[in-house]
């Protein structure tokens, strides 16, 4: 059973100690109770350096450990504040306004909370979207001068494939590929899209013979170049997209980090209909305790120009 606040009150209320935000965690964790990392007995008892002792093998395991928590020397109301932000803002947070509201000393902290949960709004597993699913390519960056259209020097390419259902747009997947190449198009196709599913897409020769990956394609213009709306979810998510980028992220986004922002703008659309905020901070604690924690400097070494503060980490 779902089980989250629904308004601000009730979310300061309920998570004002650092023990209420433990048991919640633990819920998240373990629904049916505790299991042992090593050896999944059930029964453990918490010591008073707050780990849990395994009563099997004796395996000792914090509470955060193996989550994108682990190792943090901050505490979880802090954290539980940054979730509840990072939800509650309808078209997404800034490092800098995370930082404001949270009280952080340091921007890199900041910066690193942001994509810690970004990498959290992707659930393991998640599955690929079926039925009827348009497919196409957007290129994504600042100005700069140029060739338009697939091949466009100095832009990345992002693969949009968009669940129609009806008159309306249901699930959308996005993703980075290399190239415009039928290798890249058709491998992330694989990635998004289950097979079976009638995919349409415009005449570029990159998407031949997605029949024999189990698809049922329908080409809906055979010129490449044609600017006609006829993939209209993916050209609405693309504008979308871009728009959210622009007004969000004032645009500068890295090629190194553009996949995490593909999901934190996946993770908002595909949940954009949700009757509370609170929904979205429960998924994305769901998703926290079961996302390898990722270190710091591996996410903070692109930062050029930036030395970064690790202690207020």
């Amino acid at each position: 059973m779902e089980d989250y606040p629904r308004t601000t009150m009730e979310f300061e209320k309920r998570f004002a100690t650092e023990e209420a935000c433990r048991a919640y965690i633990e819920r998240l964790r373990w629904p049916n109770g505790f299991r042992c990392t090593r050896c999944d007995h059930a029964k453990a008892w918490l010591t008073a350096r707050k780990v849990y002792h395994c009563a099997c093998c004796g395996h000792e395991t914090s509470l955060t450990a193996g989550t994108i928590f682990q190792d943090t020397k901050r505490p979880l109301r802090l954290w539980f504040r940054a979730v509840w932000h990072v939800t509650s803002q309808k078209y997404g947070a800034s490092a800098l306004g995370l930082q404001r509201v949270l009280g952080l000393g340091s921007y890199h902290t900041a910066w690193a909370w942001l994509h810690k949960l970004r990498r959290a709004m992707v659930r393991p597993g998640r599955d690929r979207l079926s039925g009827r699913v348009q497919f196409d390519e957007t290129y994504v960056g600042g100005d700069k001068p140029g060739k338009r259209g697939r091949g466009a020097a100095g832009k990345a390419l992002v693969v949009i494939a968009a669940q129609v259902v009806g008159a309306r747009i249901g699930r959308i997947r996005l993703q980075t590929v290399p190239n415009a190449g039928g290798e890249s198009l058709q491998t992330a196709m694989s990635q998004m899209v289950d097979p079976g599913a009638v995919v349409e897409t415009d005449g570029w020769k990159g998407y031949n013979g997605i029949e024999r990956l189990g698809y049922v394609r329908r080409v809906v213009r055979e010129g490449s170049e044609d600017t006609e709306n006829l993939l209209p979810a993916c050209h609405r998510v693309a504008s979308l997209l871009k728009r959210w980028l622009l007004g969000t992220l004032q645009g500068a986004v890295s090629h190194e980090h553009l996949g995490y922002y593909l999901d934190e703008f996946t993770f908002r659309f595909n949940r954009r209909t949700s009757a509370s905020r609170g929904q979205l901070f429960f998924r994305l604690l769901q998703n926290a305790v079961v996302i390898e924690p990722t270190p710091v400097k591996t996410m903070i070494k692109h930062v050029r120009g930036k030395k970064p503060n690790y202690k207020m980490l």
